[in-house]
């Protein structure tokens, strides 16, 4: 007889206005699950989540709705869903077995039952630990991989500046800009963050933007010729101080705006936009999921990186569910160093 267990889940409890909080999310074992399909329902898998991701967009979808969405919002009362890594546990679909570690959007829950599991993806190479499937090898690395490479296009001795440089994605991509020869230098929220974009991984400079009362002058102190390449995390006030600061046919790669995504109703105005015609600025905005196709493309540079020791990754784990809401609210003050990860189980 199959075994029925509590499935502890974190669930939406409202939808969210302004700030988030832990109160908004509400963590729960009222549900139960068989840990083995019915073999009358073909094609779908039983999987046990062993990492979650958090991630700043995640804020976007706990509001009801907002102008130009491209995920739809969660559901109050259901699980939040997010990008994890998780170990089939049964399986009645051909092309997935018993065993198998697979990653892509997940329910937050201990246990899942996927019936259309078409958009998941099978982990093939497990010499690397996997949660790094929720970071530099999932979505964050991928990030950094497309608006780095693919449109950046960096040249040897350019200035190459990234905000939000100790979270996710910026630590990564400040370490691609150091591999191809540029001069780069992170923002941050605190001395020790800033310490270790310089220590750890190899920036040569780097700045607490919470000290700083005028980013426009900031910016020109560390970057008295100019800014080729600009990395924006964050939008809003830097990057209104980045415009004046950039050079003549700079490039911006924008593929997240954390410093906005509590003020949806009244974000803040970039005044300085003149300055992309003045300078014949290049602007990208993207997410990873319009570059799928080019996961072949990135692990074939990103695994060599990792196994050679030649890139440095730093995930910041909550453990236990449990834990989640907390990790994912940290998010927005800081909290975080590197990848925020949930560890649900180790297998």
């Amino acid at each position: 007889m199959a075994e029925m267990v509590r499935n502890k889940q974190v669930l939406l409890k409202n939808y969210v206005d302004g700030f988030p909080k832990e109160s908004d999310m509400v963590v729960t074992s009222d549900a139960t699950i068989n840990l083995e399909l019915p073999k009358n329902e073909p094609g779908s898998i039983l999987t046990k989540n062993l990492y979650l991701s958090c991630d700043p967009m995640m804020r976007n979808r706990m509001t009801e709705t907002y102008e130009g969405a491209y995920m739809d919002s969660f559901t109050p009362g259901s699980p939040l869903v997010g990008v994890g890594v998780s170990k089939i546990v049964d399986s009645t679909h051909p092309d997935f077995k018993k065993g198998d570690y697979i990653t892509g959007h997940i329910n937050w829950e201990e246990y899942s039952v996927i019936r259309d599991p078409q958009f998941l993806t099978k982990i093939h190479n497990t010499d690397v630990p996997l949660s790094y499937y929720t970071g530099i090898l999932g979505m964050a690395g991928m990030t950094a991989y497309v608006g780095f490479y693919e449109f950046c296009s960096a040249k040897k001795g350019e200035y190459f500046f990234v905000s939000a440089a100790s979270g996710a994605i910026g630590h990564i991509v400040g370490q691609f800009a150091k591999l191809a020869g540029c001069y780069v230098v992170g923002s941050a929220g605190s001395k020790e963050k800033v310490d270790l974009l310089k220590n750890k991984f190899g920036f040569d400079e780097g700045f607490n933007y919470k000290e700083e009362e005028n980013l426009k002058a900031t910016l020109k102190r560390y970057f008295p010729e100019g800014i080729d390449i600009y990395f924006d995390n964050v939008g809003g006030k830097m990057l209104d101080a980045v415009l004046p600061n950039m050079r003549l046919h700079g490039r911006i790669a924008s593929c997240g705006m954390i410093s906005q995504y509590n003020k949806l109703d009244q974000p803040e105005g970039v005044y300085n936009l003149q300055h992309v015609f003045f300078k014949r600025l290049k602007i990208l905005g993207f997410t990873f999921y319009d570059f799928l196709h080019l996961y072949p493309k990135f692990y074939d540079l990103i695994f060599p990186l990792i196994r050679e020791g030649k890139i440095e990754y730093l995930e910041h784990t909550a453990e236990g569910i449990e834990n989640a809401p907390a990790a994912l609210i940290g998010l927005f003050s800081g909290k975080n160093v590197g990848k925020q990860v949930v560890a649900v189980a180790h297998n």
